[in-house]
């Protein structure tokens, strides 16, 4: 990790900014992916997922037969930790659900708003390197919630055409109605364009690496909504004296070791505590399996030294971390000064691995500085919310003249007349 001491305010920006991939070149090529799928369909999806994952497959759909296979024969405490998991996230999601509540503003006027769920969705799963059943849980769980009627998944295949039998349980665990194995950019392709095979979704959901990120960036512009710009992942840590070295070193490795590209933020008030994390960053690289990409990640990541608590929060909120765990005194207090954060882990014994797996809440967050504006997937995500009026005679003429008043005052003759028609067959019985 590159160390900075007390960096001038002035140059944050610079400072914080994430690694850069050159977008144009990058657009290019996601675009060229997309096109074909969306012009020839599973011809183009099996002829880059034979480029890419260098898997020739025929069939693009897993059948209900190797589904149920890859569930009998998975491991029986992997099955309970992800019953367990799939417990806590429905709990957290289902309090999200809202009322409906009828509002009158003004007697003979009610206002209402109701939640109806996106019929179709699609949900990508990233494979490769590490096959993320639990993303399954964060997309498919507040997805039948919420009353989605088709839910279909891709995933990418090894080179022999299968999917991880985590992958497959899962998602007959949660209900998901359809499994393809298709991954990448034309993965996102199919599912936004619809194939011969893959039906087209609504929106769609799920991380990825900045290819995976781009395309759904692109076909956003085209028609298809997502859930959130989530791209590689990223983690802060806000560290002080009161923090055991060892648990910061491990949290930060627990995101460097998603990807190369990903990046892990450390930020502490102490010499003391830049000191032994980064010792103990050393020590446990030692034994990782996947040394060798934490280490990728480490060389674009960061390690800064603040002057006090207030600066530090104030980094922090410039950096808007996808992940933020406040190891430190009175986290509570300092959480409350944050702004700008996907999700936070308060204290010692708050590693974000939990939020990752089990904790309840959702792992889909945004990334790259967009937790400024944006909120990680939720069972809001799944619905579009309607909202609904009625009026009544009376209710007519007492709200009537102001919109008569107000669309005079626009222009906006027919807008008055749609009241005023109205108005007069009151005065004319």
């Amino acid at each position: 990790m590159q160390i900075i001491r007390y960096p001038d305010e002035t140059n944050w920006g610079p400072l914080l900014r994430r690694p850069m991939f050159d977008t144009e070149a990058l657009e290019a090529t996601v675009g060229q992916i997309l096109a074909e799928v969306r012009q020839h369909g599973d011809e183009a999806v099996r002829k880059y997922t034979l480029k890419f994952d260098k898997a020739d497959i025929t069939t693009l759909a897993v059948s209900p037969e190797k589904i149920q296979e890859a569930a009998a024969g998975l491991d029986d405490d992997l099955k309970k930790a992800i019953a367990s998991a799939k417990s806590n996230i429905e709990q957290f999601h289902a309090a999200q659900a809202e009322e409906i509540k009828k509002i009158s503003p003004m007697p003979g006027v009610t206002c209402w708003r109701k939640s109806v769920p996106i019929e179709k969705v699609g949900l990508y799963i990233p494979g490769g390197t590490a096959p993320l059943f639990s993303s399954i849980l964060m997309l498919a769980v507040p997805a039948c919630l919420a009353g989605c009627r088709e839910i279909v998944l891709c995933s990418p295949p090894d080179e022999n055409g299968r999917l991880h039998p985590a992958i497959l349980y899962t998602a007959q665990l949660t209900g998901i109605t359809q499994v393809f194995r298709i991954g990448g950019v034309q993965a996102i392709g199919a599912l936004a364009y619809g194939t011969q095979s893959v039906p087209r979704a609504d929106k769609l959901f799920g991380p990825g690496n900045q290819y995976v990120t781009c395309a759904k960036q692109l076909v956003n512009k085209t028609g298809t909504a997502i859930d959130l710009p989530a791209g590689p992942s990223e983690v802060a840590v806000f560290a002080d004296e009161s923090c055991p070295p060892a648990f910061v070193a491990a949290d930060l490795l627990s995101q460097a070791e998603h990807g190369t590209d990903s990046q892990v933020l450390l930020v502490t008030v102490s010499e003391e505590v830049l000191r032994q994390v980064q010792e103990q960053i050393a020590l446990q690289l030692e034994t990782l399996p996947r040394k060798m990409i934490a280490e990728a990640a480490l060389s674009k990541s960061k390690a800064i030294l603040v002057r006090d608590v207030p600066q530090a929060v104030r980094l922090v909120n410039a950096y808007a971390p996808e992940h933020l765990i406040l190891a430190c005194k009175d986290a509570e207090g300092v959480a409350n000064q944050i702004r700008h954060a996907g999700s936070v882990f308060l204290g010692h014994y708050s590693p974000e691995s939990v939020g990752d797996y089990a904790s309840g809440t959702n792992h889909t967050l945004p990334t790259n500085g967009y937790a400024r504006a944006y909120s990680g997937v939720s069972l809001d995500s799944f619905v579009r919310k309607i909202t609904f009026q009625q009026l009544t005679p009376e209710g007519l003429q007492r709200i009537g003249p102001a919109v008569e008043t107000m669309a005079s005052a626009e222009g906006l003759e027919a807008h008055k007349r749609a009241v005023s028609i109205r108005l007069q067959t009151f005065q004319n019985s």
